[in-house]
C-alpha cells in the first residue's frame, strides 16, 4: 500500500510583491503556505494610504510593456486588461529652468550642454544599446563607459548628478550593465501602464489568490529567530510563538535575516555585502498639474528632492486631484531619513513651490512622507560573480531578495521573475523526492 505524501509547509518571510508572487504560485500548486509579515499592510514598497475615498500608494510604481513576469502573473489574476497604457514623457529641470527631454528637437533645444554635446548625446544613445552588446559592462565603471562615450561634459553636467542622487557616493562605481539592462525596460518618451484601482487591487487579488488555495496570510507579525531543525525550519515570532516548517522562502534583505538568524544558519547564508539606499518620498496632492510630463529629474536647482514624478499623467486624477511624488535616494542613517516627516513635507513643498512659480500655496491640498530603508542596491562591479545562490546549502532556506534580481533593474517585474524562479526550484525539488520526471 502506498500513501501520497503530505504537502510540504512553507513559510514565505515578507509580503511584499516578491513574497506574495512566491505564496500565490506556491499555494496553487498544493504546498501549504504561511506569508508571514512584520507590518499591518501587504504590499512592501507597493504598500498603499487612504486618501478621501481612494487608496494611493506610498511609493511610485508603473508597469512596462516588456514586464513580462508581472504581466504573465496580472494574467494569472484576471487583471491584465484592466491595466490603462498610456504614452508618457520625460522632462528635466535644471539649474531652475524646466526642458522637455523627449525629441531630436528637445535635445537640440537643451541649453544646459554645449551644441556638440548635444550631437553627441543624441548619437551614442542612439547606438548605445548596440554598444554594449558583447562588452563585458558587469566589470566596467558607469562612470568610465559613459564619460567615455559621451565625453567628460555630459557625464559631469547630466550623468554624475543623476546616477548620484539614485546610488550614492558610489554611483560611478555602479557597473555599467545595471544601466544597459535599465535601457532595455524603458526609453525617455515610454508606453507606461498602470492597473485600474491601483497596485492595491493586486495586492488584495494576491491574499485573495493565496488564502483561497488554502493558504494563510499573518500581518503584524515580526519573525524574531529563524534557526536549522531537522528536515526543516524553525520561526520564532512575536510572542514567543514558534512555528515549524519545510522550508523557508525569504524576500527580507540579506542584513535583516542575518539578524534573524541563530549562530548555525547564520554562518551558512551568503557572505555578499550590499550597500543599500534608501528612499524618502513626499506625495502631493495638487489642485492643479504641473507639467504633464511623468518623470522630471532635478539637476542643480536648489531642492533637496532630487525628481518629480507626476503620477496623474499616468494615472489620472481619480478623486480630482493631481498626485505628485518628489523623491530622494539616501542612507537610512542619513540625517534626512532621522527627520521628522512633517519637517521635510513642510520644506519640500517650499522648495516645489520654488521650482515652480506658477503653483501657489493654496494649489497643494495635502502632504504625506514616506521612508523606507531598503530601496537599492548598490551593485559592485562583478557583481554576476558575486550574487548570492538562491538556496542557502545545507538548510532549507531559499533566498528571493533585490540582492539576487542582478543584472535587471530592481522593480515589481524583477521580484516577480525571481519568485518564478525560487518556486520552481522547490517544485523541482519536491518531484525528486518523490520520484517523478521533471517536466
Amino acid at each position: 500500500m502506498t500513501t501520497t505524501p503530505s504537502p510540504p509547509h512553507v513559510a514565505v518571510l515578507g509580503g511584499g510583491i516578491g513574497g506574495l508572487a512566491a505564496a500565490h504560485r506556491l499555494a496553487r500548486r498544493g504546498a501549504r503556505v504561511t506569508l508571514i509579515e512584520a507590518s499591518d499592510q501587504l504590499g512592501g514598497l507597493g504598500t498603499f494610504f487612504q486618501h478621501g475615498d481612494r487608496w494611493v500608494e506610498r511609493f511610485y510604481h508603473c508597469v512596462m510593456p516588456s514586464d513580462d513576469a508581472l504581466l504573465g502573473l496580472l494574467d494569472e489574476l484576471g487583471l491584465k486588461d484592466s491595466v490603462r497604457w498610456r504614452k508618457t514623457t520625460m522632462g528635466m529641470l535644471v539649474e531652475g529652468r524646466r526642458h522637455q527631454f523627449n525629441s531630436a528637437l528637445d535635445l537640440v533645444r537643451f541649453t544646459p550642454l554645449r551644441l556638440r554635446d548635444r550631437v553627441r548625446f543624441g548619437v551614442v544613445s542612439l547606438l548605445l544599446r548596440h554598444l554594449g552588446r558583447g562588452r563585458d559592462l558587469d566589470t566596467l565603471r558607469t562612470e568610465d563607459w559613459l564619460r567615455g562615450l559621451y565625453g567628460r561634459r555630459v557625464w559631469e553636467d547630466l550623468f554624475a548628478p543623476m546616477f548620484g542622487s539614485k546610488f550614492g557616493p558610489a554611483f560611478g562605481d555602479v557597473p555599467a550593465l545595471y544601466l544597459w539592462q535599465r535601457l532595455g525596460r524603458e526609453r525617455n518618451v515610454a508606453t507606461r501602464g498602470y492597473p485600474e484601482g491601483g497596485y492595491k487591487t493586486i495586492i488584495d487579488a494576491l491574499r485573495a489568490s493565496i488564502e483561497n488555495a488554502g493558504g494563510t496570510v499573518r500581518l503584524s507579525t515580526p519573525v524574531e529567530g529563524v534557526r536549522q531543525i531537522p528536515g526543516g525550519c524553525g520561526l520564532t515570532l512575536a510572542g514567543g510563538e514558534t512555528l515549524d516548517v519545510d522550508q523557508v522562502v525569504s524576500t527580507v534583505p540579506l542584513p535583516l535575516l542575518r539578524g534573524l538568524a541563530d549562530e548555525d544558519l547564520a554562518a551558512r547564508l551568503p557572505r555578499t555585502t550590499l550597500a543599500y539606499q534608501g528612499v524618502v518620498t513626499a506625495a502631493l496632492f495638487l489642485r492643479r498639474p504641473l507639467t504633464g510630463h511623468y518623470w522630471s529629474p532635478v539637476l542643480r536647482s536648489g531642492t533637496e528632492f532630487d525628481g518629480v514624478i507626476e503620477m496623474s499623467a499616468l494615472a489620472g486624477c481619480p478623486g480630482g486631484s493631481h498626485l505628485v511624488y518628489v523623491m530622494h535616494y539616501t542612507d537610512r542613517e542619513s540625517e534626512l531619513y532621522r527627520e521628522p516627516d512633517e519637517v521635510i513635507a513642510e520644506r519640500w513643498t517650499a522648495q516645489l513651490l520654488k521650482v515652480h512659480p506658477g503653483l501657489r500655496a493654496d494649489d497643494i491640498e495635502d502632504v504625506r512622507v514616506f521612508k523606507a530603508p531598503f530601496v537599492e542596491p548598490v551593485y559592485p562591479r562583478g557583481y554576476l560573480t558575486q550574487r548570492p545562490p538562491v538556496v542557502v546549502a545545507g538548510t532549507n532556506v531559499l533566498l528571493a531578495t533585490t540582492a539576487h534580481v542582478y543584472p535587471n533593474v530592481t522593480s515589481w517585474n524583477s521580484s516577480v521573475a525571481l519568485a518564478n524562479d525560487v518556486t520552481d526550484r522547490i517544485d523541482a525539488g519536491e518531484r525528486r523526492e518523490a520520484g517523478v520526471p521533471a517536466g
